[in-house]
């Protein structure tokens, strides 16, 4: 069994901060990549932040200069530095996936149960 459980969500002010993790567990041999997506009330779940194991990161344009996306690869753990936060950033956000099982198998995306943010004064 394969877990991903992320952490860290919560209630903030406009211009604060948060850092979410998410913490991946079980038959996992290595990790390709870990992301972040978010999905607002009404509206398409949406990527957030990714980043491959080798350090290659991308950013959603509405978070670029605010939000950092790191890895700490023996952990298998993902974070999200989020600063600068703004009403808009408040949504579930979740922990996506992409790696190998131990018994050789791959799988390419793999979610975990969300964590809320909310950002109001």
């Amino acid at each position: 069994q394969v877990q991903l459980v992320e952490s860290g969500g919560g209630l903030v002010q406009p211009g604060g901060s948060l850092r979410l993790s998410c913490a991946a567990s079980g038959s996992i041999f290595s990790i390709n990549a870990m992301g972040w997506y978010r999905q607002a009330p009404g509206k398409q779940r949406e990527l957030v932040a990714t980043i491959h194991s080798g350090g290659n990161t991308n950013y959603a344009d509405s978070v670029k200069g605010r939000f950092t996306i790191s890895m700490d690869n023996a952990k298998n753990t993902v974070f999200l530095q989020m600063n600068s936060l703004k009403p808009e950033d408040t949504a579930v956000y979740y922990c996506n996936a992409d790696f190998l099982l131990r018994a050789g198998v791959r799988v390419v995306d793999y979610w975990g149960q969300g964590t809320q943010v909310t950002v109001s004064s």
